[in-house]
């Protein structure tokens, strides 16, 4: 299992396939084909057997497929869920507050442990995670905690100034929800999330729906 060989359509299509097999093993199925992933799926079946070849260390049966725990297992171990990553979030509001108390992420490798933010009406008064003022991001702070991963739920205006205290504070990964591109160092990896795009295929996928109708 090579991860430097997977592109990012394949690593996009992981959790699918995770998904997918979790399901089958929750209902009690022993080993699984390509054909019934990409089904499931509605994928190209080549497709599948191609990404389950490059992750997978074991061989499929004739006629019975791949162990379903040891595909489970592969995927989990691909994708980093099998050792928690502590993360620290900055920005503090609506969507932050979400994630904060979002327990799923650990289902995937990823623990928030403490958040930051400008607002002193937040600082300290969080009785599940600490909320610190965004002031002590510091590598220290960072250090303590044992964070390597950032996340940036700020509007877009602060995004890149969050992300400079971030990487100053040696955070290694940064996962941004702000609409805006960031200026990194090329050591620092940065995974964005843009929710207007997200949203702008889907009202365009609508809209070729509803126009084929007519």
């Amino acid at each position: 299992m090579e991860k430097e060989n997977l592109t990012k359509n394949q690593l996009h299509r992981l959790p699918d396939y995770l998904s997918v097999l979790k399901n089958l093993d929750n209902a009690g199925v022993k080993s699984v084909s390509c054909q019934t992933i990409a089904d499931c799926l509605n994928l190209n079946t080549e497709k599948v057997r191609k990404d389950i070849a490059l992750i997978s260390s074991s061989s499929g049966v004739p006629n019975k497929g791949r162990d379903i725990k040891s595909l489970i297992d592969d995927i989990e171990t691909i994708l980093g869920y099998k050792q928690i990553m502590n993360a620290v979030l900055v920005g503090v509001g609506s969507l932050g507050t979400a994630f904060f108390h979002y327990k799923g992420f650990e289902d995937f490798g990823l623990k928030i442990v403490a958040g930051f933010d400008t607002n002193q009406a937040l600082i300290g008064k969080n009785k599940s995670l600490p909320v610190y003022d965004v002031k002590e991001l510091t590598k220290e702070k960072v250090k303590e905690l044992d964070a390597h991963i950032g996340i940036i739920t700020v509007p877009g205006y602060a995004a890149q100034s969050v992300a400079d205290l971030l990487v100053k504070a040696e955070i290694e990964g940064i996962w941004n929800f702000a609409p805006t591109k960031l200026n990194v160092p090329s050591n620092v990896i940065v995974s964005n999330i843009n929710l207007a795009t997200s949203l702008a295929v889907l009202s365009y996928q609508l809209y070729l729906k509803e126009k084929k109708e007519k």
